[in-house]
């Protein structure tokens, strides 16, 4: 099942949505999961790593948030759309950012999801902003 088709076949979908709003919809999907559990490895780790926690856990709960939001299409409410794609773009580099200080696997993994998750989202909310 995909998450992209599922939005592009509801009945009210307009020109506010792209290819890339469906993408970056997806990957924040995934995002949200790998931030999660990232949140949780670290919590675990000898170190402290209460930063990284809070990031990775800001991170998840804002693409959740984008992503429950940005698939509902019945009235497409754009302004509030693009507003959490502006707090995902931030929300994922800051985790990025935080999880390349370190070393371990599962901040790694992060690190790369949360980059390709800021990458989509721009492509994303330049794309609207266009088509909008």
């Amino acid at each position: 099942m995909s998450i992209k088709e599922m939005i592009k076949e509801h009945p009210q979908v307009g020109a506010d949505y792209t290819v890339e709003l469906g993408e970056a919809i997806r990957h924040a999907m995934y995002c949200a999961a790998i931030c999660n559990s990232c949140a949780d490895a670290c919590s675990a780790e000898p170190m402290d790593m209460s930063d990284c926690v809070r990031k990775c856990m800001d991170c998840s709960d804002i693409c959740t948030a984008f992503t429950r939001i940005a698939s509902r299409r019945t009235g497409g409410n754009v302004t509030v759309i693009k507003s959490l794609l502006e707090a995902c773009i931030i929300a994922c580099k800051v985790c990025a950012e935080e999880c390349a200080k370190h070393d371990n696997a599962h901040c790694k993994r992060c690190e790369q999801m949360c980059r390709e998750c800021f990458e989509d989202c721009v492509k994303a909310r330049d794309t609207m902003l266009e088509a909008a």
